[in-house]
């Protein structure tokens, strides 16, 4: 089964933070996701994309702060981060992309 165009707008961006590399070594990836997707549909993605074997899937929606641009307030995006955890033996190399 190929990855559908689908899987390719849900799975956005590898996150690269100090805290997503130190979670790395657990078997742990943080990607950055649509707001409307859900767990079952990142799974799906992860798993198809990358040829992976996903026990499981968290999703952090952070709210966007509210900060001062050229002395006008703004308002960030609000972002959903998903920190996907793989099977124990799978790897995903984030530097090589998709």
């Amino acid at each position: 089964m190929s990855a559908t165009p689908k899987h390719y707008d849900t799975v956005l961006t590898p996150v690269i933070t100090e805290k997503s590399t130190i979670v790395a070594e657990n078997n742990q990836i943080v990607f950055e996701v649509p707001i409307s997707s859900n767990k079952t549909e990142i799974k799906a993605a992860v798993e198809q994309l990358f040829n992976v074997s996903v026990t499981a899937v968290n999703t952090i929606l952070t709210k966007g702060k509210t900060k001062r641009f050229r002395g006008r307030p703004g308002r960030r995006s609000d972002v959903k981060k998903a920190v996907v955890t793989l099977k124990d033996g799978d790897t995903i190399d984030i530097a090589t992309g998709l």
